[in-house]
């Protein structure tokens, strides 16, 4: 039923993957000479002896993965990547307890961004460049970097990636998958550079420029300072993030045609990408009108840190620039708003995604005129492209499942003690992948650690699912995933 040798051998290669990328990290510690460097040897120790152990265990396995197979294998490769990406925090004693240090490694890379740990400041180099690391593999998937790195790997590469990809409709550039994944590889390390190099040019030091492109392109918000964007007090370096993370909230995709093929008007005829671009405005220029009515702040200065902030929520990067929880509390509903429904499909941000509400925006219109036209077949299409009715169903269905979610998850945090407002954008940002909560107790600007353990498992849990988009990950503990039929 279950292909175990398979998947025995992809999670094995992942691992030396893993320590691949840790050895990257042991090399940054060895040339600043800092106190991480047996945190990092036996981090990769570890992980390549448990990852042999695994190609072992897959030797002579049939190369070939089915639907069942590849939704286990995903679900499994993030559970475990983030199992051994505690072991720096843990064997150098940066995280004392492993819930934090697993808490941590997941938001990491699922690109949440939300953290456990008060001053990141005090951490060594390596540390903070692993953190933003977890962020940028996440970014694409730790499976869909595997395929565009080993391409004949596994012969099930198209169930991979429709366990991990976002979104409900799929893009192609070219038949072969592995091209695919390699083209939308190449947009996004370019937008990683770009971005590092602008913010070199507006005045950080390579480190920070090389961190905060990785966070920001992964939409992620881990910083290398406690204040995050904000530490620097330049308007350059917010604009950067500003341009930078609503380009990395763009569908890869769509990023690919425009600028390879220089096909901007397909960009802006595409129906998700004006979705996410309306709302991006509308909702920046209602902040900025409430700042400058309520704060007292300048029109420039109002116009920044909303789009800022907007930008950062709804393509769930999690910077900020200023501090939200200070604004007035109409705006809190905005930026909730924007957590929940999230950048483009296709891309590296969280959230229900932008291509999910024109969806439900033509099924609302299509259901008014199929009350004035009982008996007409009204076909359901997205830029040219038929949506049949099961995908229609399937949409139902996810909605359904993350409000179902959303509500007995915030109602049990409630239950905990944590204050409503605190209680609700949790778990929005949670199963969101956004990081920063908005309420009295614990504000956009603060870390997690405060929370109860078993709420901390939940919103790592929250974490997972939400960046498997749900059912990759709750198909697994339904009865009928494991009959054999």
């Amino acid at each position: 039923m279950i292909n175990l040798k398979i998947i025995y051998k992809i999670i094995g290669s992942l691992l030396f993957i893993e320590a691949a990328l840790m050895t990257m990290c042991l090399i940054m510690a060895l040339s600043y000479g800092e106190d991480d460097t047996n945190a990092f040897l036996s981090a990769v120790a570890i992980t390549t002896a448990c990852g042999a152990v695994l190609r072992y265990m897959g030797r002579n396995c049939d190369n070939m993965l089915s639907r069942r197979d590849a939704y286990l294998v995903v679900t499994l490769a993030w559970v475990l990547f983030s199992l051994f990406g505690t072991l720096p925090f843990i064997t150098g004693g940066y995280i004392k307890s492993f819930t934090d240090a697993y808490f941590e490694t997941m938001s990491g890379f699922t690109t949440t961004g939300a953290t456990i740990i008060d001053d990141v400041e005090c951490l060594p180099h390596a540390i903070l460049f692993w953190r933003s690391l977890t962020h940028w593999i996440g970014g694409l998937g730790i499976v869909f970097f595997t395929v565009a790195l080993l391409p004949s790997l596994i012969g099930g590469s198209v169930k991979i990636f429709a366990a991990e990809a976002t979104g409900p409709i799929r893009m192609k550039l070219h038949p072969k998958l592995s091209t695919n994944s390699k083209w939308i590889g190449s947009v996004y390390l370019i937008l990683t550079l770009a971005c590092a190099l602008s913010y070199m040019f507006f005045g950080m030091d390579w480190f920070d420029a090389i961190n905060y492109s990785m966070s920001t392109t992964a939409t992620g918000g881990f910083a290398t300072h406690n204040a995050s964007i904000a530490h620097f007090h330049s308007t350059g370096i917010e604009y950067s993030a500003i341009l930078f993370c609503f380009l990395a909230g763009t569908n890869f995709t769509m990023l690919y045609f425009t600028i390879a093929k220089l096909k901007f008007r397909e960009l802006f005829g595409n129906s998700e990408f004006r979705l996410y671009f309306i709302l991006v405005a509308l909702f920046s220029l209602f902040i900025a009108f409430e700042l400058i009515r309520q704060n007292g702040y300048g029109i420039e200065h109002a116009l920044r840190s909303s789009m800022f902030q907007v930008i950062a929520f709804i393509t769930t990067t999690g910077f900020y620039s200023d501090d939200a929880g200070l604004w007035p509390h109409v705006t809190w509903v905005v930026l909730s708003v924007c957590m929940f429904v999230g950048a483009c499909s296709g891309s590296t941000s969280g959230g229900m995604k932008c291509i999910r509400g024109v969806m439900l925006l033509k099924i609302v219109k299509s259901e008014f005129r199929q009350i004035l036209h009982p008996n007409a077949v009204l076909p359901l299409k997205v830029d040219k492209i038929n949506v049949p009715n099961n995908k229609r169903v399937t949409l139902l269905a996810f909605l359904t499942v993350d409000l179902i979610l959303c509500l007995v998850c915030s109602f049990f945090f409630i239950a905990q003690g944590l204050e409503s407002t605190n209680a609700v954008t949790i778990t929005l940002s949670s199963i969101g992948n956004v990081g920063p909560a908005l309420g009295t107790d614990i504000g956009p600007t603060m870390s997690w650690s405060t929370l109860p353990d078993n709420v901390k498992w939940i919103c790592t849990m929250l974490m997972l699912i939400g960046r498997l988009e749900i059912f990759s990950v709750l198909v697994i503990f339904t009865s009928a995933f494991w009959k054999d039929n």
